[in-house]
């Protein structure tokens, strides 16, 4: 199922044989291009992304199929410089009585429209995923894969402390994000993580061979 939509270049990640897709809700806070201060205006959006794992030369990483950002400034800037599927979307994100309330609506001219709308929350102790179990293989990367016009394949290197991850509980109102993508989530519950903070730092895209 996900084999069309991946360059031929990368290799799709399994764990015991079983591929991923992981839809990932968050808030981003403090961007910044190195050496310039954060502004309010533009460094705090909400952002939503629909991704898969992939490896190329060795390096495990994440394939994006897409990522929706209210913030129409890094949404041209990151499909510049990081050859990125990214959309402007009209987004909200919130606490209601310890719950994160989270809505998405796909704005982008000529894009094919999706939404996400749930809330969620930590429903346990956070712990540090350890190497082998499905938690580490679904959270320890330190590159993204993207492709630009005529095949190109680029990797960015990001960096990241070790994740500190809560089980987690949600309540999904609306979740079309894999359909608009030409895909289908199997049935079945769904593996719930949710995290407090994490902080990265990312690196310019170069190609690779």
């Amino acid at each position: 199922m996900l084999r069309p939509h991946i360059p031929a270049e990368l290799e799709i990640d399994t764990f015991e044989g079983q591929t991923w897709l992981g839809v990932v809700p968050f808030r981003m806070s403090g961007v910044r291009l190195r050496w310039t201060p954060a502004l309010p205006w533009l460094s705090e959006f909400p952002e939503l992304n629909l991704r898969t794992y992939v490896t190329a030369q060795g390096r495990p990483g994440v394939w994006f199929f897409s990522l929706d950002a209210a913030n129409p400034v890094a949404v041209a800037a990151a499909r510049l410089s990081f050859h990125l599927p990214y959309f402007r979307a009209r987004m909200t994100c919130r606490d209601v009585d310890g719950w994160n309330q989270y809505q998405s609506e796909r704005t982008h001219l000529g894009a094919r429209g999706a939404g996400f709308e749930a809330r969620y929350r930590g429903a346990g102790e956070a712990f540090e995923p350890q190497r082998g179990t499905l938690a580490h293989f679904l959270t320890e990367r330190y590159c993204l894969y993207s492709a630009a016009s005529r095949g190109r394949v680029y990797r960015g290197e990001i960096h990241h402390p070790p994740w500190l991850l809560q089980p987690a509980e949600a309540q999904f109102a609306q979740n079309s994000m894999a359909e608009a993508a030409g895909l289908t989530i199997p049935g079945g519950l769904p593996l719930l993580y949710f995290v407090q903070q994490q902080d990265m730092v990312a690196w310019a895209p170069h190609r690779i061979a």
